[in-house]
């Protein structure tokens, strides 16, 4: 008889387990993972947690924003040429010393980014040049309306290490948005662009008018996402307000100098900069405080 074979039938079980445990914390860190005590006292097996990104180059004008918001600024290896532009970047003043890319392949290689962030980035021709290096990327989709950018923020977040950072921002942009009125009434509103170009529903732009209490003309002739609409047909479906990218009060060109036709002067105009709502991101606070704001005004 063994020293313990007369030991209680608890003492035995409490041994087989204890020896289970050891064994499989040893195999366990042969293949390098952690072991975590659950809290009936079951091991649970995770896979170590990667180190966040520190070279990240951004391939889209949308994932500018996202980057320059949630990462920090020495994980930001590159951003798109268009990113210290104003009329088209809505973080070009935050922009300051990194480094805004140019298009070639060439310039990313030299990085040698651990995080590629496009829209979707593999599909990117800059990518496609590099697959053979086989570089980590993120790919995002168009932000069409408030639950996607959150969404987005999300996923960005996440991707370059900082979770935390874009739950805080998420809630921030919540609580900004939870007390705006809706001044619309149920009016109806165009997006019309140069050219006579009109974005239709289930667009960012139809997000934003939504919340302001508007309703799309678009969506009220049954227009797709992106239409063309002649000023007469504009004239004759008689919209409460005409929404401009505000860039366009300057006439440039033709398409531009038809937003100006007298036709046009006595319909109220909201216009709103192309930054804010060229991309789906932290500036559509921004964007639906000032519409919300003009709307107001009539």
């Amino acid at each position: 008889m063994r020293p313990h074979d007369n030991l209680p039938l608890a003492t035995h079980t409490a041994r087989r387990k204890r020896t289970m445990q050891l064994a499989i914390a040893g195999m366990a860190c042969a293949v390098g993972l952690t072991i975590v005590a659950a809290p009936d006292g079951a091991l649970a097996g995770a896979a170590p947690r990667q180190a966040a990104p520190q070279k990240i180059v951004s391939l889209n004008l949308c994932a500018d924003q996202y980057l320059v918001t949630l990462a920090d600024r020495g994980q930001i290896a590159g951003l798109t040429h268009n990113a210290r532009n104003p009329q088209m970047s809505a973080i070009a003043a935050e922009v300051g010393d990194l480094r805004v890319l140019g298009q070639s392949a060439e310039e990313v290689l030299d990085i040698e980014p651990d995080l590629i962030v496009g829209m979707p980035a593999r599909r990117s021709s800059v990518v496609a040049a590099l697959k053979a290096q086989n570089y980590s990327t993120l790919d995002l989709r168009t932000a069409e309306s408030f639950a996607d950018i959150t969404a987005q923020i999300g996923k960005v977040a996440s991707a370059v290490g900082h979770p935390a950072r874009g739950e805080a921002l998420i809630a921030r942009m919540q609580n900004d948005l939870a007390g705006l009125p809706k001044p619309g009434r149920g009016r109806v509103a165009a997006y019309y662009q140069r050219r006579g170009f009109m974005t239709g529903t289930g667009t960012l732009i139809d997000d934003l008018m939504h919340r302001a209490g508007l309703v799309n003309l678009a969506g009220k002739l049954g227009k797709p996402a992106l239409s063309q609409l002649s000023i007469e047909e504009l004239v004759a479906a008689q919209p409460d307000f005409i929404i401009v990218e505000s860039a366009t009060d300057r006439v440039t060109d033709q398409g531009t100098e038809m937003l100006h036709h007298p036709a046009l002067a006595h319909i109220p105009r909201i216009r709103l900069p192309e930054a804010w709502a060229v991309c789906g991101g932290p500036a559509y606070v921004q964007a639906a405080r000032s519409l919300v704001t003009q709307v107001g005004r009539y």
